[in-house]
């Protein structure tokens, strides 16, 4: 996957852009750079990354992703705060996603913590 594109839709490489977060090589800047960084995590079958970047507050004790579900597209629809010097930031967002029962999306306004000069997500409500 080094050189095929992000699946965040960044028109970064893999490896320029999710794949560093995934690695442990770089953290998120933004609240932003997070969500994509979580969206291609669900899109590449990364859990791990998922629960570390999970607040400790609502992280759930285990994750199993879908193997039947491919993540494919992510729309950020707007954002508040968030940035390298805000403390909490907002996301909304839509994913798309394709299975057996057929095509599908998610559309979410998530939250985000900064702590320790690292982002965390906290929680999201449906949309």
């Amino acid at each position: 996957m080094l050189t095929a594109r992000c699946p965040c839709l960044s028109g970064l490489t893999y490896d320029a852009c999710c794949g560093r977060l995934h690695a442990g090589t770089a953290t998120a800047q933004t609240a932003e750079q997070l969500m994509r960084s979580r969206f291609t995590a669900f899109a590449v079958g990364d859990p791990e990354y998922l629960l570390a970047t999970w607040h400790a507050g609502t992280r759930p004790a285990t994750l199993e992703l879908d193997p039947d579900r491919r993540w494919y597209r992510l729309d950020v629809l707007a954002t508040r705060e968030g940035g390298p010097f805000d403390r909490t930031g907002v996301v909304e967002f839509e994913a798309f996603h394709r299975g057996p029962g057929g095509a599908g999306t998610q559309r979410e306004v998530s939250r985000f913590v900064r702590e320790d000069s690292r982002w965390f997500y906290v929680d999201g409500v449906a949309q």
